[in-house]
């Protein structure tokens, strides 16, 4: 069974940082993309930034130039890191995996979210 365990959320003046991280455990055959995704209240869940097995990179405009998406693939893990925080980075961040099984096809899987509130 794959679990997606993330660390790193937290309380934080606005301008400061955070680091998020998240690890895939259990047995699979390898992880294709992995990324965070975020959901303010009120608000639809939206891609932060994500990352593919060779280390290519996307992020969303309001993101971009501030946080900085990394992966240790011998560790299964992804860092965010997170600088010039602004209270509206306050939100849910989820961690997401798409996952090729041992047995074959992809599939999703989400971390549990970790709470990140930027104050002004």
């Amino acid at each position: 069974q794959v679990q997606l365990v993330e660390s790193g959320g937290g309380l934080v003046q606005a301008g400061g940082s955070l680091r998020l991280s998240c690890a895939a455990s259990g047995s699979f055959f390898s992880i294709k993309a992995m990324g965070w995704y975020r959901q303010a209240p009120g608000k639809q869940r939206e891609l932060v930034a994500g990352i593919t097995s060779g280390g290519s990179t996307n992020y969303a405009d309001s993101v971009e130039g501030r946080f900085t998406l990394s992966r240790d693939n011998a560790k299964n893990t992804v860092y965010l890191q997170m600088n010039s925080l602004k209270p509206e980075d306050t939100a849910v961040y989820y961690c997401h995996a798409d996952i090729t099984a041992l047995a074959g096809g992809a599939h999703d899987y989400w971390g549990q979210g970790t709470q990140v509130t930027v104050s002004s």
